[in-house]
């Protein structure tokens, strides 16, 4: 049914004025003004996250014949991924975006590539895929899209934090020559991704709200601008904690556009990737 002009007007209204309290939140101390722990305390965690032992990564690596730095990665991942939380700290989708990112590379033949994130946090995910395109020799954008800022000076929940309030992009400075792939855009992802101006979406990490039809809108938007061989990665898919993504996986497979795949690891750690058919 079509608004009348005044409703949607009055409508959009509202939602700009909702949007505006949403960003005013995320730009003022998000994640407080005092680091959440100690310097040694970060460390601690970051060495028992080193620890965990992921075979069913192991053998996709394997299948596919690519695999991350491990040095490389777990130098990145304590910078922006050992975080205080009460789940047990792991970065196995860092290796995951990688292989993927590689063998869709090598499938496809692209010599330029557009990658679309979706929730980019530290910007952990963004590099790992950066890092995919460089070392296969292919040049290529990705943009990220998240409500937190990236050039603001704030607390992170990051040993970082020990330094001083940093912004993403001083967080991210050690990897500069991948960051430079990277356009970090602040904003709540459903009224960013239609204005981004994207053609062609050949590789896509759906990692933001985790519900249902939020997953089934930025998939609509993302497959809308995809051809065959493209590929969606999908983060949380587990049913205990985030239902709505598994539904939202269910019934993109159901569709019958996508080959879907999945990657179970335990009850909170899993994940799917569906590649255009």
């Amino acid at each position: 049914m079509k608004l009348a002009p005044y409703i949607q007007e009055a409508v959009l209204g509202i939602r700009a004025r909702v949007n505006r309290a949403v960003d005013a939140r995320w730009n003022n101390a998000p994640f407080g003004t005092a680091p959440h722990a100690t310097r040694e305390q970060y460390l601690g965690w970051y060495q028992q996250a080193q620890k965990h032992e992921f075979h069913e990564i192991d053998r996709l690596e394997k299948d596919l014949g690519y695999a991350i730095d491990r040095q490389w990665l777990d130098e990145l991942a304590l910078h922006t991924q050992i975080v205080k939380k009460k789940s047990d700290l792991a970065y196995p989708h860092g290796r995951l975006l990688y292989a993927l990112m590689r063998d869709m590379l090598s499938n496809s033949g692209l010599d330029f590539t557009t990658v679309l994130e979706t929730g980019t946090a530290r910007g952990f995910s963004a590099l790992c895929m950066s890092k995919a395109m460089a070392d296969h020799g292919v040049a290529g954008r990705i943009v990220t899209l998240d409500v937190l800022p990236h050039l603001k000076r704030q607390i992170w929940n990051c040993i970082d934090d020990h330094d001083g309030p940093k912004s993403r992009a001083e967080i991210l400075q050690p990897w500069a020559d991948l960051a430079r792939n990277v356009l970090f855009l602040q904003g709540d992802t459903l009224d960013l991704l239609p204005k981004v101006g994207l053609d062609r979406i050949n590789f896509a990490f759906l990692d933001a709200q985790h519900i249902e039809s939020s997953v089934m809108q930025e998939f609509e938007l993302v497959s809308a601008r995809q051809e065959k061989g493209d590929m969606i990665v999908f983060d949380d898919v587990t049913s205990k904690l985030f239902p709505g993504v598994v539904k939202a996986v269910d019934r993109i497979e159901n569709f019958g556009l996508y080959n879907v795949k999945r990657l179970v690891i335990s009850d909170s750690r899993a994940y799917a990737w569906a590649q255009r058919i």
